[in-house]
């Protein structure tokens, strides 16, 4: 079935990358919108959460052992390490919103906040041979890379 929409595996993979992609786009309009609502980690947990569900989980591990698909995914302009990289940018795309709320201190670093709970985030989920971190695990490392940059609420 694959073969008659999809050229090989890779390109279907490049397909469903895509897909996931725009997904994380859409995801990135509705976090930033969220800004200034809610509590600051618990909008992070929830997108980072949304964002390493079972299937990015997979893919991501694909992109890395695959020649073939990177190199098609290069082709569509995709850098880096897709989801990945896009997780990145939705996560900064938030913290500069919170930050010129003034809910995270004006110094705070986003350029190395997003791409830091990214990572841990990842590292957090990629063991798929075990179920999904608990939210609690979740909240404690979002609440460790953020505390200097988070701003306490108003009194």
């Amino acid at each position: 079935m694959l073969h008659r929409h999809f050229t090989d595996f890779d390109a279907f993979l490049a397909e469903l990358i895509l897909d996931r992609v725009r997904g994380i786009e859409d995801r990135t309009t509705t976090l930033r919108a969220a800004a200034g609502t809610g509590s600051v980690v618990d909008n992070l947990v929830d997108a980072l959460q949304d964002l390493f569900g079972p299937v990015t989980v997979a893919i991501v591990a694909l992109i890395t052992f695959r020649d073939g698909l990177r190199a098609r995914l290069r082709e569509a302009g995709l850098t880096g390490i897709p989801l990945a990289m896009q997780g990145t940018a939705m996560i900064a795309a938030y913290l500069t919103a919170e930050r010129k709320l003034g809910r995270l201190a004006g110094d705070a670093d986003i350029d190395t906040l997003a791409p830091t709970l990214v990572g841990a985030g990842h590292l957090l989920f990629a063991d798929r041979t075990i179920a999904p971190p608990q939210t609690a695990a979740v909240r404690k490392m979002v609440t460790t890379v953020i505390a200097g940059a988070l701003r306490p609420p108003p009194s």
